[in-house]
């Protein structure tokens, strides 16, 4: 099966395969105090700066969980899109988990400005209200848009003004630092991000995340966090292979800029067709779009994807390493044809 609905349907990349059978001999030490851990763990002091502080998790909704126990402190609210992945997409486990409430902010685009920092940071002192403590953003976000380093500069800067934390979901990092052409610490550590969720499943890992420090202190304790959280890998050197293949020789950047060729490719395939409208800029590895409710039907017996808003009929098309032009093309003209079969003779 090929699809357009999720990079997460897509394998593990080959070379993440033969990482993890070559770490696959002889015994290793536990829990993470094994050399493939503290090979990764360099390589992305390197990425992030030396400052950098890493633990290795299981999945996304883990990594976001372990950043805001780390970095939320004593308060008890985390300020995030309305369409933000800890908002829609991981089963209220931050509430449920970290206990935090997670104050959102509706947006066009997938992101937030300083101006919605300032206008969720009321009540401050009020022990009746939630206290923010973190603000959250995506890059790439949900929508398939990007943050430039000045946007996430002054966001930081907000942050920071009012006493609260930065963290970045990069679930889909790898995406936006090939699509910008920048290197990962242009996006957060230079910007000033305290804690980043380095994404590894959506560029061809089998699962892997790391969630970075760059902020020091809030390391703190997060062995025990991660613990609790129920991330700790026992045989870690299998988590550590995965990321290791994907950092070495910034292997990630090539399959993240493939995957976002391929929605340019099929966003100018499908520009300007009567009866579809793409509805937001294509900067990474996604396409959304408004079809006809029968067209996708239609399309959706043969090519998996998902209905992002049944409301409006927002479709969402995603693309992943292992997305082919052929792929892509041959999709493109289904679109075409459907549109065409659904569009009443003159």
């Amino acid at each position: 099966m090929k699809s357009f609905a999720s990079d997460n349907y897509a394998g593990a990349h080959p070379a993440v395969l033969e990482a993890v059978a070559a770490a696959n001999a002889d015994h290793a030490r536990a829990y993470g105090a094994d050399p493939w851990t503290e090979r990764v763990e360099a390589r992305l002091r390197e990425a992030f700066g030396p400052q950098a502080r890493a633990f290795l998790v299981f999945n996304g909704t883990g990594a976001n969980v372990l950043a805001i126990r780390a970095a939320i402190g004593r308060a008890s609210a985390v300020i995030c899109a309305e369409s933000a992945h800890i908002a829609v997409d991981e089963g209220a486990a931050p509430e449920h988990v970290a206990g935090v409430k997670l104050m959102t902010v509706p947006t066009a685009d997938g992101k937030i400005e300083p101006a919605d920092v300032e206008a969720r940071c009321v009540r401050l002192g009020d022990e009746h209200a939630a206290q923010p403590g973190l603000v959250s953003i995506s890059q790439s976000t949900e929508l398939g848009t990007l943050y430039a380093p000045d946007e996430i500069a002054a966001l930081a800067e907000a942050a920071h003004e009012r006493g609260l934390a930065l963290h970045l979901d990069g679930a889909r990092l790898a995406h936006a630092a090939a699509a910008l052409d920048l290197p990962l610490r242009a996006l957060t550590t230079d910007v000033g991000v305290d804690v980043v969720c380095l994404g590894g499943t959506k560029v061809g890992a089998i699962g892997v995340e790391a969630v970075v420090f760059l902020r020091p202190d809030l390391a703190e304790g997060v062995p025990y966090l991660r613990k609790q959280s129920l991330q700790l890998a026992s045989k870690q050197r299998y988590l550590a292979a995965q990321l290791d293949a994907l950092l070495e020789g910034e292997r990630w950047r090539e399959l993240a800029g493939h995957a976002n060729a391929m929605a340019a490719r099929l966003a100018a395939a499908l520009d300007g067709v009567d009866g579809l409208r793409i509805t937001q800029a294509v900067q990474a590895n996604v396409v959304f779009a408004i079809l006809p409710p029968e067209v996708t039907e239609r399309l959706q017996r043969d090519w998996p994807f998902y209905v992002w808003d049944p409301a409006t009929g927002e479709v969402r098309w995603m693309c992943s390493w292992d997305t082919t032009p052929d792929e892509v093309d041959a999709f493109a003209a289904d679109v075409r044809a459907a549109l065409a079969a659904a569009t009443p003779a003159a």
